[in-house]
C-alpha cells in the first residue's frame, strides 16, 4: 500500500562490478597486530594512508561509530557415521548450523535452549546420511553427554536438523562451543587453528549469533579504542547477526534476479535514541564500522517509514513481522519522503507502545548505486570480492571511483577480504 508506483528493480550488470584480485593479495591469515592493518582515507578521492592505530586522526570529535557486536558461533560440527572409524574422513558429515528455525528465534533463544533445538543448516555428505539419527558423544565440564542430530526435512537445498542431548544442565551455546569449530570464509581452504578462534572474533564481539565475521571490526583493539575515547568519538553498538550468505556469488547476470539473504537484527531503543538526537548535529557525523552495521542503520530508517505510515493510516502501530525489510523495500518506498528525525521517532513510539527496549527484526537490504544513504555519513570496512553485493555498497558510495581505488590498493599491495587492509569513506550524497 505505500509502493512507488514507477518502482523498478535496478538492472545492473554484475560483470561491471568485476576486477582482477591476485592471489598473493588475499589476506588467508591475520596480520601479526589487528590495529597494523593499512587504512586507507576516502573523500572523494584518496585523502590519506595509514593504519588503523591512527584511524582517530581522520574522525572528528563527537563523532558516533556504531559497530555490530554480533559473535561468531562454532557453526561447523562434525559427525561420524555410525560404525564409522574417525580416522575415515569419508565417513565424516559435516552440518553448518546457519539460523535457527522460526519457533527458536530470536538467536538468543536458541543459543539458549535446553534438551533440544531446530536449525536451518547446510549438509556436507548428506548422500552419506542413511541413518535417522547422528551420534556424537563428548565431555564438558567432566560430564560426557551424548548430542543427537536428526533430519526433519529437506527444503531448497537445505536441512531442518533437530540438535538433542541428555543433560537440560547445558544449554545450545555451551554445546556448540564444545563440538562446533568456527567456520572460515569458504576461500580460506584450511581447519581453523587457535590463532582464528581469536582474531576472527572482534574483541567486542557479545551476542551470539553469526556464521561469519564483521570484518571491518577486525582491527579494533585496546589501542584503537583508547584513541577513540581521548578523541571523544562516541561509540555505540547494534547487532546483526552475519549470515552464510554474505558470502554467496551474484550468479544472475543482472542484479535484480539475486536474491538477497535475510539476517536478524537487533537495536536498543538507547541506540535509535542516540540516533534522534546526534543525526543533524554540526560535525557530529554517524559512522557505520562495516557494512553488517550499514546496512543495519540504514534498514532502521526504511523500517522506521513502514511504522510511520502504517500508524498514519491505521492509528495503530505496526506489528514486528510486518517490520521485516524486504530486498527491495527502500526503492518501492523512494516517494514518501518521511524525515529521518520522523522515522525514527515512529520506532521509539512502536517499542514504547509494546514495552519493549530492543527491537529485534530482520533485513533483507539490498544497496546499489544510486542509493541515497539517509543515516550515515562514513564506512569503515575491508576491501570486498569481485562481483559481490558488498562491492555494491562501495560502488554506491563512490560511484564509478571503486575501481581506481581497488586498484590503488592492489598497486600498493594492500591485503583483501575479511583478514585483510580496509578503507574508511566518507558519504556525500546522503539525505536527512
Amino acid at each position: 500500500m505505500y509502493l512507488c508506483p514507477m518502482f523498478i528493480k535496478p538492472k545492473l550488470a554484475i560483470e561491471d562490478f568485476d576486477y582482477a584480485l591476485p592471489d598473493g593479495q588475499i589476506a588467508y591469515s591475520p596480520a601479526p597486530n589487528r590495529s597494523g592493518s593499512k587504512l586507507l582515507i576516502w573523500d572523494q578521492a584518496i585523502v590519506a594512508e595509514h593504519t588503523y592505530l591512527n584511524i582517530a586522526d581522520y574522525i572528528p570529535t563527537n563523532a558516533t561509530m556504531l559497530f555490530n557486536n554480533s559473535k561468531v558461533i562454532a557453526a561447523r560440527i562434525l559427525f561420524e557415521k555410525t560404525n564409522a572409524h574417525a580416522e575415515n574422513k569419508n565417513s565424516q558429515i559435516e552440518i553448518f548450523c546457519l539460523e535457527p528455525t522460526e519457533k527458536f528465534t530470536p538467536v538468543l533463544l536458541a543459543m539458549q535452549a535446553t534438551g533440544k533445538v531446530e536449525w536451518v543448516c547446510l549438509v556436507g555428505g548428506a548422500k552419506k546420511w542413511k541413518e535417522d539419527v547422528l551420534l556424537k558423544e563428548v565431555i564438558i565440564n567432566e560430564t560426557p553427554i551424548i548430542i543427537s542430530a536428526k533430519k526433519i526435512k529437506q527444503e531448497a537445498g537445505k536441512f531442518i536438523i533437530e540438535f538433542s542431548w541428555d543433560n537440560i544442565t547445558f544449554n545450545f551455546s555451551e554445546i556448540l562451543n564444545s563440538i562446533g569449530n568456527i567456520p572460515l570464509p569458504p576461500y580460506i581452504q584450511r581447519k581453523a587453528n587457535e590463532e582464528d578462534k581469536d582474531r576472527y572474533q572482534t574483541t567486542y564481539a557479545i551476542e551470539e549469533g553469526s556464521v561469519a565475521a564483521p570484518t571491518a571490526g577486525l582491527h579494533f583493539n585496546i589501542e584503537v579504542f583508547e584513541s577513540l575515547r581521548q578523541k571523544k568519538i562516541q561509540q555505540q553498538y547494534v547487532t546483526l547477526h552475519v549470515g552464510a550468505g554474505t558470502f554467496m556469488p551474484v550468479k544472475s547476470a543482472t542484479i535484480d534476479a539475486h536474491e538477497m539473504h535475510a539476517e536478524f537484527i537487533e537495536v536498543g531503543n538507547t541506540v535509535i535514541q542516540h540516533l534522534l538526537e546526534n543525526i543533524n548535529k554540526i560535525n557530529s557525523p554517524i559512522i557505520a564500522v562495516g557494512t553488517t552495521s550499514l546496512r543495519t542503520l540504514e534498514s532502521m530508517y526504511w523500517m522506521g517509514v513502514k511504522a510511520f505510515l502504517y500508524y498514519q493510516l491505521h492509528s495503530t502501530h505496526i506489528g514486528f513481522n510486518e517490520l521485516n525489510l524486504g530486498q527491495w523495500d527502500a526503492y518501492e518506498l523512494l516517494d514518501q519522503n518521511i524525515s529521518v528525525q520522523d522515522a525514527l521517532q515512529a520506532l521509539i513510539a512502536l517499542l514504547s507502545a509494546n514495552n519493549c527496549d530492543k527491537l529485534i527484526t530482520k533485513t533483507q537490504l539490498m544497496i546499489t548505486p544510486g542509493y541515497t544513504f539517509k543515516i550515515c555519513d562514513a564506512l569503515v570496512t575491508n576491501f570486498h570480492q569481485p562481483k559481490s553485493t558488498l562491492l555494491l555498497i562501495i560502488a554506491a558510495i563512490t560511484g564509478e571511483k571503486w575501481r581506481d581505488i581497488y586498484a590503488h590498493a592492489i598497486a600498493n599491495e594492500y591485503r583483501f577480504l575479511s583478514y585483510g587492509d580496509g578503507c574508511l569513506f566518507w558519504i556525500r550524497q546522503q539525505v536527512k
